[in-house]
């Protein structure tokens, strides 16, 4: 077939005219104006201020191929979500964070990080939502579940006897603005040389002696979700300060090898290389939890502001045992907890509470199923049934339906706190027999 009488039939390579001399067609960004707007329409803003957006912004103030939302080769610089990291790693005192999509997510490449897999064990608490356990099975590791003490947190004198030579990793998870007894935790790990993944999703900020949560164990795993402290979506962080648990948290988040220097290598070091999925957070989550971990010594300041500011007000009683807290400095107290000491009593003081104009929530022994207690995680009971039944954790399955809670909110003044500690004493002053102090 000849060559068209419009084009030199000689190659280019051998000093004939190029084929193609310049594109003629116009692109238009595949991301563009309208996702802006659309975004915007999430955001709820009027249609009057809609309006006024797409009368300012036009196709011709973005760059041709437009923005690039995914954290991939192309991304736009400086990243958000290597700002984000960064900022994580101020926040928690770490060397190292990575983000990724979702609170799962954190926890699922942190165990993978550490050796989580079939034929191994991970001890996880009593009390807390079933993603930490959810995690590790999902790894093919058995959860093991650590019964938790009047902090709602893991009991440290629990823990040593679940220890057995499968068990890689302990999941201590700062429940409720709440946190662990690290020190304890931490000792009986290194006994038996298992790392420690906290789980920090929710409490973000919260410290322990001094020290963010996230950075005293081993790993820590942050959710940074609409349900959380702070976050608008759905996203997670993962912090360490330890290299090579890092490199393999990357891994594990990131199996296209984007995070290496040389993506396509042979591995540099023996066990660099592994199974992982793609858990990468994309530049619009970092581009909100940029703006939302600014926030957050803020939030914490608040909440503990006005955690204070009730608790000192309201008396010990003999029918009520308040929560324990483990470092009372160190928590973030955005829920206020006790324990009554029946359902009649709980359920009375609900009620009471609630005619005072009081958020307050009692479960009891009949309350319905609850993926925040392990004798409920019912997806996980036909997978590992020898680690079921109300006695391997009684204390944790007890209280948790004992348990009075009362929400708190960072945006109260102090008069607003001076009425809810009035409205509760005058309840437990109607309910309960006060303590005499000696």
């Amino acid at each position: 077939m000849s060559s068209p009488q419009t084009l030199d039939s000689v190659p280019a390579i051998k000093g004939g005219m190029r084929a193609v001399q310049a594109m003629t067609g116009q692109p238009e960004p595949k991301v563009g104006v309208a996702e802006f707007i659309s975004v915007a329409e999430r955001f709820g803003f009027s249609e009057t201020a809609l309006t006024r957006l797409r009368e300012v912004l036009s196709e011709a103030d973005l760059p041709k191929v437009g923005p690039h939302l995914g954290r991939y080769y192309g991304s736009a610089k400086p990243s958000m979500g290597d700002r984000f990291e960064a900022l994580a790693r101020e926040a928690f005192q770490v060397k190292h964070a990575y983000a990724v999509c979702n609170g799962t997510a954190a926890l699922t490449a942190a165990l993978a990080a550490v050796g989580a897999g079939p034929d191994t064990e991970v001890i996880v608490p009593a009390a807390g939502f079933i993603a930490t356990a959810l995690a590790g099975a999902l790894l093919g590791a058995t959860p093991v579940f650590c019964d938790v003490d009047s902090s709602l947190q893991m009991d440290p004198v629990k823990l040593e006897p679940l220890v057995t030579n499968r068990t890689v990793a302990v999941l201590p998870t700062h429940h409720w603005g709440s946190v662990c007894d690290m020190g304890p935790i931490l000792r009986v790990a290194r006994r038996h040389n298992i790392k420690v993944i906290e789980d920090c999703a929710q409490s973000p900020g919260a410290t322990y002696h001094s020290q963010p949560v996230g950075s005293i164990g081993d790993i820590g795993c942050f959710s940074i979700s609409s349900y959380k402290l702070i976050g608008g979506g759905e996203g997670g962080m993962v912090v360490t300060s330890d290299d090579l648990l890092y490199d393999r948290i990357r891994q594990a988040s990131e199996a296209g090898g984007l995070w290496r220097p040389d993506r396509f290598a042979a591995p540099r070091y023996d066990g660099e290389l592994f199974v992982g999925g793609n858990f990468r957070m994309s530049e619009l989550e970092s581009a909100i939890n940029v703006v939302q971990i600014e926030k957050l010594p803020d939030i914490v300041t608040r909440h503990r502001r006005v955690w204070n500011h009730i608790r000192q007000q309201l008396p010990d009683v003999e029918q009520i045992t308040w929560q324990k807290s483990n470092d009372p400095e160190g928590d973030i107290g955005y829920m206020l907890r006790c324990f009554p000491k029946d359902d009649e009593l709980g359920v009375c003081l609900a009620k009471a509470l609630k005619a005072e104009g009081i958020a307050a929530s009692y479960r009891g022994s009949e309350g319905r199923p609850d993926w925040h207690v392990c004798n409920h995680y019912y997806p996980l009971m036909d997978r590992f049934p020898e680690q079921f039944g109300t006695e391997r954790c009684p204390v944790g399955t007890d209280l948790y339906n004992r348990c009075l809670t009362l929400q708190l909110n960072q945006w109260w003044s102090d008069q607003d706190c001076d009425n809810v500690a009035l409205g509760i004493n005058k309840v437990i002053c109607a309910y309960c027999t006060p303590i005499e102090s000696s």
